[in-house]
């Protein structure tokens, strides 16, 4: 009996913990996988399907949002909706102030863009474990992982995002020559320590959208194994557990969409100062 309980302890973690992934498998062709093996197999090109829908629709979300605040925006009382739009603008409007010594009127809706796309993603994890899965799997879908940021493929893909526009930025305000120089030439001002300047200073670029996708990946995806392990528990323990740990984590997903926004742009900051 505990034997059996332990598989399917293991099962029901494994089943919350995988993606809908949809892509092309060598001997079966292009299929949804049903099986955490079928989806490996399909390889790097396959496509995390849950990940990508709710991303999108967090995104359109942001936007409907922000689009209704500006509609509805009056001289007058303001309600609700365009006092907390306001709040977040003024919020990042300060942040980016206070970060970001450059002149660049593009940081600031960057900014704003990353830190809504990511709390909004975040939160998602504030919604009761097994809804989505139980509601999807009645509807024929194997597989529904609701939280992009508990993926880490998302998170990487927000920090290139970020890695672009660092390397963009840079080549634009130094130019591509004064880009080279700087990473020639620092932190050791002197031609004989280029190759060593260029060690430092590559790794520590690269090492940026790195760092951005796995700190937010790590703290999401520990905060939802956590949340699943508290679901095998007897029903009296879920309530005594949940209830603060969901708490707790509305600081985690708001402090990890600040913390993200926040080093992007301190990073671009870096990117428009001259050495």
């Amino acid at each position: 009996m505990a034997a059996g309980n332990e598989i399917t302890a293991i099962y029901y973690i494994q089943h919350h913990l995988q993606n809908l992934t949809f892509g092309r498998h060598p001997e079966l062709g292009w299929k949804f996988a049903s099986t955490s093996t079928e989806a490996q197999e399909m390889g790097f090109m396959a496509i995390h399907v849950d990940t990508m829908g709710w991303s999108i629709a967090m995104g359109v979300l942001f936007l409907w949002l922000f689009r209704k605040a500006g509609q509805m925006a009056t001289t007058g009382v303001p309600g609700g909706l365009q006092n907390a739009v306001e709040m977040v603008i003024e919020f990042i409007e300060n942040l980016t102030r206070s970060t970001f010594h450059g002149k660049n009127p593009h940081i600031a809706p960057i900014a704003l863009t990353l830190f809504m796309w990511i709390l909004l993603m975040n939160t998602l994890k504030i919604l009761p474990v097994d809804y989505f899965p139980e509601l999807f799997g009645r509807l024929g879908v194997e597989y529904m992982k609701i939280v992009p940021t508990t993926d880490v493929n998302a998170t990487l893909g927000m920090a290139l995002g970020v890695f672009c526009l660092i390397v963009y930025y840079s080549c634009k305000v130094k130019g591509v020559g004064g880009f080279a120089k700087e990473l020639s030439l620092t932190p050791f001002n002197h031609w004989l320590l280029i190759p060593f300047n260029l060690v430092l200073e590559i790794v520590g670029l690269i090492v940026k959208p790195i760092s951005l996708a796995l700190r937010l990946f790590g703290n999401m995806f520990a905060g939802e194994v956590i949340f699943i392990l508290i679901a095998l528990l007897p029903f009296w323990a879920i309530w005594v557990l949940d209830v603060p740990w969901a708490i707790f984590h509305i600081l985690v997903v708001s402090l990890q969409a600040f913390i993200f926004t926040t080093l992007s742009i301190v990073y671009l900051s870096a990117a428009h100062e001259h050495h």
